[in-house]
């Protein structure tokens, strides 16, 4: 099992923790919603907001390009909503969860500024959005952290979680 996985909600630190994981690791590190957004040509927000779908089929290319690569990769907080997407990295590498309370997520995503998913009301969003999301992220992964604490911590766990299970 070579790709590390990390999945989770907006806010749970997939971005921040990955690349300190490549680095423990001696990998290079991807970000599927920053590759999205060479490819598409837009930042994720906007694709996002004008066209989830096309979005989300970017999203796929992306996790297949990525499958099986000696690599971290930081996943859109909504890849697990493709069951494709999650039997692939499953048979590919490590998934890690990156599980964070609402309470903090809320605190890490703030007003919801550049996250279209959080409409209006981004608590209330928030709230729908991981209750929809959390037995998903659970059956997706091989791994369940606790990632609330400083991402420094967070890292380590990750590193200790793939040397176990690869």
């Amino acid at each position: 099992m070579s790709t590390v996985w990390l999945v989770g909600m907006m806010g749970s630190g997939k971005t921040t923790v990955a690349p300190l994981v490549a680095a423990r690791l001696g990998r290079p590190w991807h970000d599927t919603d920053e590759e999205i957004a060479a490819v598409a040509g837009i930042g994720v927000a906007e694709l996002v907001a004008n066209d989830l779908a096309r979005f989300r089929q970017l999203e796929r290319v992306q996790v297949t390009r990525l499958a099986g690569s000696d690599s971290v990769v930081a996943c859109g907080g909504g890849v697990v909503l493709d069951a494709a997407n999650v039997a692939l990295m499953r048979s590919t590498g490590v998934v890690v969860f990156l599980d964070v309370p609402l309470s903090s997520l809320e605190q890490r995503v703030g007003s919801g500024d550049g996250r279209p998913l959080l409409a209006d009301d981004p608590s209330s969003s928030l709230a729908s959005i991981a209750a929809s999301r959390g037995e998903l992220y659970e059956g997706a992964a091989h791994v369940v952290i606790d990632a609330e604490s400083p991402a420094e911590i967070v890292a380590d766990r990750v590193v200790e979680a793939w040397t176990s299970l690869s």
